[in-house]
Order: C-alpha cells, then structure tokens, then sequence
C-alpha cells in the first residue's frame, strides 16, 4: 500500500514518498522516513518489507561510504543503482531474498542526473519518471501529462502535488502525507511536505 514517486529534470531529481507505516490494516506510525540520503549527491527511497527497507538501506548506505573511504570519491549515481542492483540480484539467489522496491537518484557534474527504478526481481531502468506501490497507478497518465525535457524543480514538485491529490482521491488506503526531497548541483535538500492539509484549496486543473 505505500508510494514512491520520482521525476528527472534537466539538472536535479525530485522524490516523494508517503509517511505511513502500516502492519496488515494497522496503522503503526505516520512519520516514517522512506528517502534516505546516503551521500552528499545520492538519494535512496524504499519501500517493501518493513525489516528489508531499513538493513538493505543500511548496507547500501554503509557500503557505499566505504567506497569513499577506499577511495577518496564518490560513486557516481549510475555506479551506485548499479551495485545497488548487482547486490539484490545476488540476495534474490539465497535462501533470505530482501523484499525491497526503490528508487536510486542523484546528479553528478559530469553525468548529469540520473533516476533508476529498481523492483524486488532486481530488474533496473533508467527513467525520467516513476512510480512504485498502488498509488503509482494513479500517476502515470499524470506523469505523461505534464513531464517534458525541460521541467523545472517548481512545475516537478506541482507534478507531484497533482499525484498525490489524485492518490488520495482515488485510493481506499488513506496516505495523508508525503515527503519530498530534491537533489541537484547544490547537494540534497528537504521540501515542504505533501499533505492532505496543504492540498485543500489547491487547484489540480491550473
């Protein structure tokens, strides 16, 4: 039941993803962090099973700091779904598969941004938009819409007001708020969270 949802521009990658953790029809909490920063230009979002989002995050994240560490840079965001994948791909051949569904974005100055889909069969793409869960649904045709190779970070971010105000119209489950984060040349940065609250007198049709 939950959401992931990411958009490319021409220069930065913005992902939003909503903030409730559920246990089969229990609501557990509604302040779940579902993107994580794991380096100073890279963005990770999951969703899945609970315990697998969080340590599959967790080694992705700690490996990819030690690359830095060996290193002394960091893996560009192509590298980084790439590894990411190579690793799910392997876990899908043991006996404890991890049940994760993702999102890897990032910029790098001289690759550019970049946003890869990764689903639980470790199968990955490079896209300008996607979607992960039910709700993703209700946003493709949104997506198709409104997207184009010029997008800035204010028409992407009212890309992702228009998909969640359709999501929570259109689907059962209630995913009152959503997070968004950005990453560009300026590094990873925090936006104004979607909600149920800010969507009241916005207008879809503008």
């Amino acid at each position: 039941m939950e959401t992931l949802l990411g958009i490319k521009g021409p220069d930065f990658v913005m992902l939003a993803a909503d903030t409730t953790h559920a246990n089969s029809v229990i609501v557990m909490k509604e302040d779940e962090t579902k993107i994580h920063q794991v380096a100073d230009n890279l963005l990770i979002s999951t969703v899945g099973a609970s315990g697998d989002t969080e340590q599959f995050t967790e080694f992705i994240a700690k490996n990819i700091v030690l690359y830095k560490m060996r290193n002394g840079y960091d893996l560009s965001p192509k590298s980084a779904a790439h590894f990411t994948r190579k690793n799910l791909a392997e876990s899908l051949r043991s006996r404890t598969p991890y049940q994760v569904y993702m999102f890897v974005a990032g910029y790098d100055p001289t690759e550019g941004p970049e946003l890869t889909f990764i689903d639980n069969l470790a199968s990955a793409q490079s896209l300008n938009y996607a979607g992960h869960g039910y709700g993703s649904m209700f946003c493709a045709s949104i997506f198709d819409r409104y997207w184009h190779p010029k997008i800035t970070q204010e028409e992407a971010y009212d890309v992702l007001k228009k998909c969640v105000l359709e999501i929570q119209k259109r689907l059962i489950v209630n995913l009152k708020n959503f997070s968004v984060s950005v990453v560009d040349k300026s590094g990873v940065r925090q936006l104004e969270q979607i909600s149920s609250k800010s969507l009241l007198d916005y207008n879809a049709a503008a």
